[in-house]
């Protein structure tokens, strides 16, 4: 059958898997009312998992950096604790782009508590000492 002639070729999706360093094609069919029938092409529990959630609700972690004044460097490396809503994830980084933190800065610090009404939290994830920014730190 080729697939122009496949009847439930419309409703067919398809993701390449970020569950597992395999990276499968992943093809996801729905119903008439966009609800998951099957998850197809995967080699791991994972894939499944991720196939059917990046269908209906995808998410992703955040990584970025923030602003720190009177440390060591000018920017400091800051991610979420878990996975936010895919459509709000240029505005979690909006958000943390007014946010400046003062050195000393630990690990694990929060930065922003529920960003946006997720219910996800902002930490540090890297210690950041007092001290005089770095040239390149400057620059950057």
């Amino acid at each position: 059958m080729a697939p122009d002639d496949d009847p439930h070729a419309d409703h067919l999706t398809h993701y390449l898997c970020i569950g597992c360093p395999l990276g499968c094609r992943l093809e996801v069919e729905e119903d008439d009312h966009g609800d998951v029938l099957e998850v197809r092409g995967f080699d791991c529990k994972k894939g499944k998992e991720y196939g059917r959630q990046e269908h209906t609700e995808p998410k992703r972690m955040v990584t970025t950096t923030v602003a720190v004044r009177g440390g060591l460097h000018a920017r400091v490396p800051v991610k979420t604790r878990e996975a936010v809503p895919k459509p709000l994830v240029r505005e979690v980084c909006r958000a943390l782009g007014t946010v400046e933190l003062t050195a000393p800065v630990a690990i694990g610090t929060l930065v922003m508590g529920d960003v946006l009404g997720t219910g996800v939290d902002i930490i540090v994830t890297r210690d950041m000492p007092e001290g005089a920014p770095t040239r390149a730190a400057q620059r950057g």
